[in-house]
């Protein structure tokens, strides 16, 4: 009898979690689409964040806003993964140091799309600005999933905003925000997945 019953909860545990899983793996990936720019990042952070969610399932299955929860695991690990790759960055840039070739013409795109517009902001106004508007979060909301307060989530989403504007044009940055930046990116095909 233990056993069955012990496997009666387990199946619960796991129905719950596929549950999950289905409702909410799509948004996750496009968060950390979102905040990385990065489609394959996106699908691994979001893999990533599942897969730490589902080790903790049992305490988290309780929780008041699991969603909100895995909204933060995927910040997190996006802003890890910013980090890391700055420091990369840093490090290869200082391999090229010695270097005394030039360029005449700085690389500059030509256009500077919403992408791009946002991949420039800090990460903490960029994930402020992201689940405001692309995701429709309360203020509260936003700080929950963050770890900060509702007063920087405040200040961090008007600056996000403000330098969205200098970047794109007043026009641009207010339709934005106006219409929600879908921030959808192309679905992989089927067979893909």
């Amino acid at each position: 009898m233990r056993g069955f019953l012990a496997k009666m909860v387990f199946d619960g545990a796991s129905a719950e979690f596929h549950d999950f899983f289905e409702r909410h793996y799509a948004e996750l990936s496009r968060l950390a689409f979102l905040l990385t720019g990065d489609a394959d990042a996106a699908d691994d952070l979001a893999a990533d964040a599942m897969l730490a969610l589902w080790h903790r399932w049992d305490r988290l299955r309780e929780a008041d806003h699991p969603a909100a929860y895995a909204r933060g695991v995927v910040a997190n690990m996006a802003n890890n993964r910013t980090r890391r790759a700055i420091r990369e960055r840093s490090r290869i840039r200082l391999l090229g140091a010695g270097r005394t070739e030039r360029t005449d013409q700085p690389d500059v795109a030509v256009g500077l799309d919403v992408r791009a517009a946002l991949d420039r902001l800090p990460f903490r106004k960029r994930a402020c600005v992201i689940l405001r508007h692309a995701f429709d979060l309360s203020e509260k909301e936003t700080a929950q999933v963050l770890g900060i307060s509702v007063g920087t989530v405040k200040s961090q989403t008007s600056k996000g905003a403000a330098e969205l504007r200098r970047m794109l044009g007043a026009h641009a940055a207010t339709e934005m925000v106006e219409e929600g930046f879908s921030g959808r990116r192309p679905q992989a095909p089927a067979e893909g997945r």
